[in-house]
């Protein structure tokens, strides 16, 4: 499916929204007394921010043969 560089442009930005939301999430948690209660969480977040990252790379890249 073909997307306008407009399309790709808002989808970076709201990735990089949640990429920041998520980070900082990330940063609560392990503030937390006792992190590792919160291992599984921590862990997820850890692991939606490599896979959004991912994207935006993509995103990145289609962007840039556009």
């Amino acid at each position: 499916m073909e997307r306008s560089k407009e399309e790709l442009s808002e989808a970076k930005r709201q990735i990089d929204s949640i990429i920041h939301k998520l980070k900082e999430a990330k940063k609560t948690l392990l503030s937390k007394e006792n992190p590792k209660k919160y291992q599984s969480q921590i862990t997820l977040a850890e692991r939606r921010i490599q896979a959004l990252e991912l994207a935006n790379t993509l995103i990145a890249d289609e962007m840039a043969r556009k």
